[in-house]
């Protein structure tokens, strides 16, 4: 019934008088790609499944807030990217220690362990003075592994745009992981 429609024209003309049917057809079209947008993130099938749910309903209880600034798809794709990097963060949280055989604390206090984990918190400091759209392309490109194209493609950029960004996002790192290291 509307499958002819496009996301937006859809949302607009639908959500308000028939939400359930509008929520199920947008289901419908995208369940899959975020599944697999979760499954590349988590590289665990349980968890994947149970985040494509977790987004969906997220979705079904906001689609009244979108405005219709990007397509559809690039919304969802956005939510579901961020949602699936917040679980991840905390689950990284929560920390284990191995303990052997004879009960004691198996933790390691190289000095490369605590040298590689200094360096991961500057690069984690600098990384949070970038805006969303520079850490979600950033993260995009060398977490997910997505080409320049395939990140043109889900911003509605041109490719050059997408790697001049991603440079200056580097650089921006560089330059703010230095200076830190310098102090």
């Amino acid at each position: 019934m509307y499958t002819s429609l496009t996301d937006e024209t859809l949302i607009r003309l639908y959500l308000p008088d028939q939400p359930n049917q509008c929520f199920e057809t947008l289901y419908a079209r995208y369940v899959t790609k975020v599944y697999r947008r979760c499954l590349s993130l988590t590289h665990d099938s349980a968890k994947a499944e149970d985040f494509t749910h977790d987004i969906f309903l997220k979705v079904f209880n906001k689609l009244d807030a979108f405005q219709e600034r990007a397509r559809f798809s690039t919304w969802l794709y956005s939510i579901a990217y961020n949602y699936c990097l917040d679980q991840i963060r905390i689950s990284r949280r929560i920390t284990t220690i191995a303990m052997d055989e004879s009960g004691e604390f198996d933790i390691p206090e190289s000095q490369d362990a605590l040298l590689h984990e200094e360096t991961l918190d500057m690069v984690k400091r600098a990384m949070e003075t970038l805006s969303n759209e520079e850490t979600n392309l950033l993260r995009l490109k060398y977490e997910d592994g997505m080409s320049i194209n395939e990140i043109a493609d889900l911003y509605d950029l041109k490719p050059s745009a997408v790697k001049m960004r991603l440079k200056r996002s580097r650089d921006k790192i560089h330059q703010l992981y230095e200076r830190q290291y310098n102090q």
